[in-house]
């Protein structure tokens, strides 16, 4: 059981939205930050109110996040979260 720390989601939030984002490719290099991580990640910076290059260490490189980020927005999963959350 992972431990939620301030504004992240807990294992039961995180359970019903896992599939909801896209699935990483098999090929190539190995993700350096999982999508739970990066969503953490990205929660922390909206409820903080940080700079993008402020991104605790613990959620991995803020360019990485950045990138992820953009992804998620491109793709309209934040739309289907919001759905499936409300």
């Amino acid at each position: 059981m992972v431990i939620p720390k301030r504004y992240e989601v807990t294992d039961e939030q995180w359970e019903r939205i896992a599939d909801l984002f896209p699935k990483r490719s098999t090929r190539g290099r190995p993700p350096k930050v999982d999508n739970r991580t990066a969503f953490n990640a990205t929660l922390w910076l909206i409820r903080s109110g940080a700079a993008w290059r402020d991104l605790p260490e613990r959620y991995g490189p803020w360019k990485t996040i950045y990138s992820r980020f953009r992804l998620w927005v491109d793709a309209g999963v934040f739309e289907q979260i919001f759905k499936a959350v409300s």
